[in-house]
């Protein structure tokens, strides 16, 4: 058994690794990597091994930084089958559209001033017809149900908690008559999270694999979700504001809802209207309501409710599709809190918003996620101000609340707790830390070996380990 680290090594983003056994090779995940534009176009179109030499594909969950270069590797020669949850292949078909129609987008852009240049063109790494080719090479494994998927290689999904459809991999191989249990936890979700099931955990496992994302720090406790959107409705409604969330489509936009349909249901949230305007966001809301399977009891009893049909829907929330209802949204003259993504501030309809609010003290921007170094969200949460929306600088009047609580990611006493119960009363041999800069991946080894696990490494990019 052969492992190679080719993305999330010391980084957050572009998860791929190459697992050899028994004459088979398995990636585990294809992510986009995000980076420098050109060195990260160049890292996602050129894969350091050959994709026509890969099996099959064992994909963790729908994020683009695990599941975005799929339609790459399909376009670059992979035959094989992409393994996934029902769930992760339903988002994955709206999220790699979505990214594909981005890529020929910002391509076509940066085309128009490369032509006047006479410079060669570029091509987006896929298209729409890339994804689709990409899509019928999905197979659906549901939750809990091992599935032989070669000779002496068997495979098992169990609920990671992150996202709908998340899960941690567990491969099972069986080599020279002895079998060795590997575990790829995925992102691993935060306990007690809306919706979602916490993670399970696997026993006997022999050699882990882990993201160390918040490997050193703690998250606000989940009560303090409730706590800090209740502070900002009440100071929306003095001021006769509106409150401004910047929100990932998939996972942090459903939470938010779920949350407020439960104030709604409780009569605890005040007279304000509620707006989802992002077009993807309101697809994956859809895909959510499709698959109760992956629902905690909570959710489910409140799905089946007489009183409450719909958790992710309630009398004062409109989803939005079209962009003339987006655009007079910022000619509402009422209190009004806007979800929209793109959860950084880097594009989308969250970028329209704030050029029209942002100056304003009447407007609460509410972070509920990570802001990415240079990100205009990480400008605006730093204090920066001005800031430059569309080429213009803006000045920044907004009260801007940083919502710790949210994270759908485990924090670092989460991942150790999670590591302990993977080990059990059994032996983990090697844990490999990925998806995590440095700063996190190293702090939580030194935790871990503090608790006792013998041999924890942080892989480089390209590392190579023969098991």
């Amino acid at each position: 058994m052969k492992l190679e680290f080719w993305g999330a090594a010391r980084t957050v983003t572009g998860s791929m690794h190459l697992l050899e056994a028994n004459g088979r090779r398995l990636l585990l995940d294809c992510g986009l990597y995000q980076g420098r534009r050109k060195e990260a176009f160049e890292r996602n179109r050129d894969f350091p091994f050959d994709p026509a030499s890969i099996d099959a594909v064992l994909l963790s969950h729908a994020h683009i930084d695990h599941s975005g270069n799929l339609p790459t590797l399909v376009r670059a020669g992979f035959r094989g089958q992409v393994f996934a949850t029902s769930a992760t292949r339903d988002l994955c078909a709206l999220m790699l559209q979505d990214s594909a129609k981005i890529q020929e987008s910002d391509v076509r852009r940066a085309n128009r001033r490369r032509r006047k240049q006479g410079k060669r063109l570029f091509e987006p790494l896929y298209t729409g017809e890339d994804v689709v080719e990409t899509l019928q090479r999905f197979a659906s494994v549901e939750y809990d149900r091992p599935l032989t998927v070669f000779p002496g290689i068997q495979v098992r999904f169990v609920d990671a908690g992150h996202i709908l459809g998340s899960a941690s991999v567990v491969v099972d191989v069986e080599e020279r008559g002895r079998t060795k249990r590997l575990l790829f936890s995925g992102d691993i979700g935060n306990r007690n999270l809306p919706i979602l099931r916490d993670p399970r955990t696997v026993e006997d496992v022999d050699i882990l694999i882990m993201e160390s994302t918040y490997g050193t720090r703690a998250h606000d406790s989940a009560d303090r979700a409730d706590a800090v959107i209740n502070d900002v409705l009440t100071g929306c409604c003095e001021r006769k504001g509106k409150i401004l969330v910047p929100a990932f489509a998939v996972g942090r936009t459903q939470s938010l809802v779920y949350r407020l349909n439960g104030l709604w249901e409780s009569g605890h949230l005040p007279a304000i209207r509620a707006f989802v305007d992002s077009p993807l966001g309101v697809n994956v809301t859809d895909v959510y309501r499709l698959h109760p399977e992956c629902y905690n009891a909570e959710a489910l009893k409140a799905l089946e409710s007489e009183a409450d049909h719909d958790p992710l829907g309630f009398e004062r929330l409109t989803y939005i599709r079209k962009v003339e209802q987006s655009k007079r949204l910022n000619d509402l003259d009422e209190p009004a809190i806007i979800i929209a993504a793109s959860g950084m501030c880097e594009g989308g309809r969250i970028v329209h918003h704030l050029a029209h609010h942002v100056g304003k003290r009447s407007t609460t921007l509410l972070f509920v996620g990570w802001q990415a170094p240079n990100t205009l969200g990480r400008k605006i949460l730093e204090g920066k101000s001005p800031v430059r929306i569309f080429d213009d600088p803006f000045e920044v009047r907004a009260r801007i609340v940083k919502g710790g609580a949210f994270s759908a990611h485990a924090d670092g006493p989460g991942l150790l707790a999670w590591a302990d119960r993977v080990r059990g009363t059994g032996s983990v041999e090697k844990v490999f830390l990925v998806h995590g800069e440095e700063e996190s991946a190293f702090g939580l080894a030194d935790a871990l070996d503090e608790h006792g696990f013998r041999d924890v490494q942080v892989p480089e990019r390209g590392a190579v380990y023969e098991l």
